[in-house]
């Protein structure tokens, strides 16, 4: 029988849930023959054989998949729909999704739960003070900082904290690539002949709120449409006095892809940079992630975790989910030598200079048996793009690269591709130990070149 892959292995924990809620009958009709093809922020890519099974689902059991897929406890939130022969996720989703389809809030992500350091602490009182009184403080507040460093749990936790403590108040988060998709969504339908009708969705939803927190910005640079649409719905928001908070990977006089009219907007607030965390701050976000797992780790393991890691908190949390993986499957207590076995490498002995971009591209091609042509080539085929991205991930672990070498060492891909590698292996190391075991036994290889 032929190996899972890490996305068969959620979608069959997703599917046994499914199958207790939706109709049966629908259920073996349109969702037991649905295939998992990739995860992207949280949601789970599943391909449908015709346009006809795609459309059912979100016309009719769309909620129910959701349901399915929150409650099997697999770190995923979300689905996308692929209809097979596409080359690309639709985003074809009924109208009123844009009342009924917002980003899951993960109610993990508050203020209690957010470690404060010195790298952090301003920011930290920033969103705490918009949080109290939206629109009175810092509008906008531009929130910048490196990948993995807590601009998405600030965000979800203002959020939260306004759910909580004023539901009266219409909140939306979103993501700028969600944002982008609703955008392109209205243009297709208005093609279609629903015209102002469409539009008029698009702009109710987000010139309607009293809190717009958008992510990632960045990620519209040369997208001038949607760059167009947020201006107006910036303009209406301020003039309103309703908050608006956002994130990007930069402070906002260096977006220079972006409108200087959009740029001087957001330099028009507060803005707040996360830097780096020191090592305090490391340690003690180890120990409050390993206490949500109900695990407590030595003092000594947590410093060994945090040597020669990089700054992104994910890469952290990945190294430990590692160790409590190791703890679990060996069924012994957690300790330092019970760590340097599970991550391959020793306080002492370890060698990051010996480690190249050429090391990490040949284990990855061993593991996986593929060429280097095929690695950082650009077939889409399911395998390449898992080693693909895999390889990526470990040149951001294991060297002090700029995210742009690395790019160019996996062939010429662009700086948001990296990211979205980087950051995808570490979410599906943090939901699936099958995955977690690959990185780390092509890690081990790695280290034993």
């Amino acid at each position: 029988m032929a190996e899972l892959s890490q996305y068969e292995l959620l979608w069959n924990k997703i599917r046994e849930r499914a199958e207790k809620i939706v109709n049966p009958i629908t259920y073996s009709s349109f969702i037991e023959d649905l295939v998992p093809v990739d995860v992207v922020n949280r949601k789970i890519v599943l391909k449908a054989m015709t346009e006809v099974a795609a459309n059912t689902i979100m016309r009719s059991n769309a909620e129910k998949l959701r349901e399915a897929i929150v409650s099997a406890d697999v770190g995923l939130a979300d689905f996308i729909l692929v209809v097979d022969g596409s080359e690309q996720y639709t985003l074809r989703e009924l109208p009123d999704a844009y009342e009924t389809d917002p980003v899951v809030l993960d109610k993990c992500y508050t203020f209690d739960s957010f470690v404060v350091g010195t790298s952090n602490r301003f920011v930290y009182a920033a969103a705490k003070s918009v949080a109290e009184a939206p629109g009175e403080n810092f509008n906008p507040l531009y929130i910048y900082g490196g990948t993995g460093l807590g601009k998405t749990h600030l965000m979800q936790a203002i959020a939260n904290e306004i759910a909580a403590k004023k539901p009266s108040l219409k909140v939306i988060y979103t993501t700028s690539e969600k944002f982008l998709n609703e955008y392109v969504d209205s243009m297709y339908s208005s093609k279609k002949g629903e015209g102002r009708e469409a539009d008029s969705r698009f702009r109710n939803r987000y010139r309607g709120v009293d809190v717009l927190l958008i992510d990632d910005v960045q990620f519209w640079a040369g997208k001038y449409g949607v760059q167009e649409a947020f201006f107006h719905t910036f303009n209406e928001l301020y003039n309103q006095h309703k908050q608006i908070v956002i994130t990007s990977d930069c402070p906002a006089k260096d977006l220079t892809t972006l409108e200087e009219r959009l740029r001087t907007r957001f330099e028009g607030g507060l803005i707040a940079d996360i830097q780096p965390p020191d090592t305090e701050t490391k340690i003690a976000i180890l120990k409050r992630k390993a206490l949500e797992k109900k695990y407590i780790v030595p003092d000594d393991v947590l410093a060994f975790l945090v040597k020669n890691s990089d700054n992104n908190v994910r890469t952290l949390e990945g190294r430990l989910n590692t160790v409590i993986f190791a703890s679990k499957l060996h069924e012994e207590p957690i300790s330092l030598k019970l760590a340097s076995l599970a991550l391959q490498e020793s306080i002492v002995t370890t060698d990051q200079e010996a480690v190249t971009p050429e090391t990490i591209i040949r284990a990855a091609c061993a593991y996986f048996s593929i060429t280097k042509a095929e690695l950082l080539g650009k077939s889409k085929r399911q395998e390449l793009v898992r080693a693909r991205q895999i390889c990526t991930y470990l040149m951001c672990d294991m060297l002090s690269l700029p995210l742009v070498a690395v790019g160019k060492e996996m062939g010429g891909r662009d700086h948001a591709t990296v990211i979205y590698s980087r950051d995808k292996v570490a979410e599906l190391m943090r939901v699936n130990d099958t995955y977690a075991k690959d990185v780390n036994d092509v890690k081990s290889a790695i280290l034993k070149q």
